[in-house]
């Protein structure tokens, strides 16, 4: 039996978003984790509670959600015009995995505040009550977030009457602008890796599907509910409870991540869960929100419904916002069409818990589709601070 003592580590525990997670500072992070590899993840899996054969994470962190299975590391930023760079690891829940092959475009939001909040940003910016522009390094995916975080007395405003679908309380707005969100050929080419605005995807078990594939914010597969037996009103239990359902799903999922480039081979995708997504949409209709909120049809574009390890999301993955602001915003795309059509430079879609608002900037320059930014607006506060302690020996 060990008998090793605990190991505290300076820690914050922030929502960002829909999502939440525990903030580390680099330098707080024992010597072997502040370098890539087995100790770093052992370190986070402890600290969240996995992998956990009972999926309930009852000894960490974590909630048994991929919304809450999350950490990241800040540091002060060397790569010049940048505050902070922002590295950001999804772990999975009962898999013994850490899937660093993405951004959590929510905690995005927390990471703009927390490098206020751990003095990374010069306190003379923070001198005057207003907007405290950060600009941030997502080391995962090599893109520049920039957000605009207000600030009060040298600190972050946290509390405020901005309403977030998908957060009970209100708080402070946070804007985010996501530059240059497309993949530049990191990970699998051009925002649309075969050239096409739409393929059809042989997917085993199901047959042909038509799916928009991006890669902006975070690959993405957009396919129409209609075609795979959905209304795209689906709440989250309807969909999680339903084995069979799960698993078209990620089979939808393998097969775009192969027309994509991002596997070699189906074994593959077993150890890449966080990307890419797969989304569902459909036109416009009215549904009642997993609050009991009604959504009426007049008041959105589309209705879009998103997995995120392998389970449907409560709300909307920010990453995913991202993607689906710039398929919209180009004519032809599956999203686009599920909006109506036409040249539109924000959109707002339906999700399991509301209506969320996204806009992006694409133009067509030689043949090419290409995004300048993607826009869209969160909010972020600490919930607890000090210290997180994981036993000695388990990294």
């Amino acid at each position: 039996m060990s008998t090793a003592p605990q190991i505290r580590i300076p820690a914050t525990y922030m929502r960002g978003g829909t999502s939440k997670g525990v903030f580390f500072r680099l330098e707080d992070l024992p010597e072997r984790c502040q370098v890539p590899g087995l100790a770093r993840d052992r370190l986070f899996q402890r600290v969240i509670g996995s992998p956990d054969p009972y999926a309930a994470q009852i000894d960490g962190m974590g909630s048994a959600t991929s919304s809450t299975s999350k950490c990241v590391i800040l540091s002060r930023s060397t790569r010049p015009g940048h505050d902070v760079d922002y590295l950001y690891g999804q772990i999975a829940i009962d898999k013994d995995f850490v899937d660093w092959s993405g951004n959590c475009g929510n905690l995005s939001t927390a990471a703009g505040a927390f490098a206020i909040h751990a003095g990374f940003v010069p306190p003379e910016r923070l001198a005057a009550d207003g907007i405290c522009t950060v600009r941030i390094w997502q080391a995962n995916i090599g893109k520049t977030i920039v957000a605009h975080v207000p600030v009060r007395g040298g600190q972050v405003q946290e509390t405020g009457d901005f309403e977030l679908d998908g957060v009970t309380f209100p708080a402070a707005e946070i804007l985010l602008e996501f530059m240059d969100p497309a993949d530049d050929g990191v990970d699998g080419g051009a925002m649309f890796p075969t050239g096409q605005l739409v393929d059809e995807l042989d997917v085993p078990g199901i047959g042909v599907v038509k799916a928009t594939l991006i890669n902006s914010g975070i690959p993405t597969i957009f396919v129409n509910a209609a075609d795979i037996g959905h209304t795209g009103t689906e709440l989250r239990e309807q969909v999680n409870g339903s084995p069979e359902l799960l698993a078209r799903f990620e089979a939808i999922r393998v097969a775009g991540a192969l027309r994509m480039g991002l596997i070699k081979t189906p074994n593959e995708a077993a150890t890449r869960q966080h990307t890419p997504k797969v989304a569902f949409v459909a036109p416009p209709a009215d549904y009642k929100a997993s609050s009991g909120k009604q959504v009426k049809a007049q008041d959105i574009d589309l209705l879009v419904r998103a997995l995120s390890m392998g389970k449907l999301h409560h709300a909307m993955m920010g990453t995913a916002s991202v993607a689906i602001a710039t398929a919209a915003a180009v004519p032809g795309t599956l999203v686009n069409l599920a909006a109506g059509g036409g040249e539109r430079d924000a959109v707002r879609f339906g999700h399991p818990s509301g209506v969320l608002r996204v806009g992006a900037q694409a133009r067509q320059v030689d043949d090419q589709w290409t995004v300048t930014k993607a826009v869209m607006s969160r909010s972020a506060r600490i919930l607890m601070e000090g210290f997180v302690r994981v036993p000695g020996g388990s990294f």
